[in-house]
């Protein structure tokens, strides 16, 4: 028998099409998960506390394979997975759908002002012109990280007509680089952020970057908060030397009340729902897991497995 931790919330949808050949052990919470971790085999240590999860996967010295839902594995302790040989798989593209509609949206919103539409709508205020002209048509966007939710946005962009411009590790043909692609950011009217949070990433989008951009353009950021420099943004935001950003991930979250990035008028925070805006979520998840669970089974390899050096 192969002992797998898991998260008790996957159990309605796991219970009962797990092999035979698994013996499974629910936590539903960080004191369970914790005292579980050091007998699995298999783990889903999937926990809204992330430092928890950190210190499961340490303390899980017998450990072979760890599964996690997220796309981002950042906060897990690759290090350790790499000295004792543990295979990680994420939830790249589990959320790729909802991600990518929800950036269209985002930029729906921006371009014709909806956000002032709405407010006028609560104080009950009807307005005769609108608050925003933007079109769609015509305008184009950079796309830095064109895997799945990158790829899904740019698909999702061409009905619209929107000239999409992808970032690649690996480009091909009309695709740029991660070398290549600062000296082309005055060319867009978005630059949209789906890349992986890496030492590398880090603060990838900063002053320089934000000079860059055309006065107008939007900058938006569905990977995650780190990847841009928020005090820079915050500057140029406030200075209108880009028009505006739609920021679904913060540096920290949750963004504190109180945070000045609150009270930038130009500024959408959507709290990092966008991957959280469907109901498939987890049955994508479970339906991922149970087939890499026949895979292992069988000595195959597994599907969506990280790179422990890149990162992602």
């Amino acid at each position: 028998m192969t002992v797998a931790v898991l998260n008790g919330l996957i159990r309605p949808l796991l219970e009962g099409r797990l092999p035979d050949w698994v013996e499974p052990r629910w936590f539903l919470s960080t004191k369970e998960l914790l005292a579980l971790a050091p007998e699995a085999e298999i783990g889903w240590f999937d926990t809204y506390d992330l430092p928890a999860r950190a210190e499961s996967a340490r303390r899980a010295v017998k450990l072979r394979w760890m599964n996690t839902l997220g796309a981002g594995v950042e906060e897990l302790p690759l290090d350790v997975f790499r000295t004792n040989g543990v295979i990680l798989t994420n939830g790249a593209g589990i959320n790729a759908v909802t991600i990518a509609e929800y950036a269209v949206m985002g930029m729906l919103v921006m371009a014709k002002g909806y956000r002032q539409v709405i407010r006028a709508a609560d104080r009950q205020e009807w307005l005769t012109d609108s608050p925003g002209k933007a079109e769609l048509q015509g305008s184009k966007a950079l796309v830095i990280g064109a895997g799945a939710i990158g790829g899904g946005i740019a698909e999702r962009l061409a009905p619209f007509g929107v000239a999409v411009t992808k970032v690649r590790r690996h480009p091909g043909e009309g695709e740029l680089g991660p070398d290549d692609w600062r000296p082309h950011l005055g060319e867009f009217d978005w630059v949209i952020v789906t890349a992986p949070s890496t030492a590398e990433t880090r603060h990838m989008i900063g002053e320089a970057e934000l000079a860059a951009m055309k006065a107008t353009a939007v900058l938006m950021n569905f990977a995650r908060g780190d990847l841009v420099d928020q005090e820079a943004l915050v500057a140029a935001l406030k200075g209108r030397r880009i028009g505006g950003a739609w920021l679904d991930v913060t540096d920290p979250e949750p963004l504190p009340p109180g945070h000045e990035l609150w009270t930038v008028e130009n500024a959408h925070i959507s709290m990092h729902l966008s991957g959280r805006a469907q109901n498939m979520m987890f049955i994508r998840s479970a339906e991922r897991f149970l087939a890499n669970l026949d895979r292992w089974h069988r000595g195959e390899p597994l599907h969506h497995v990280v790179d422990l050096a890149a990162g992602y």
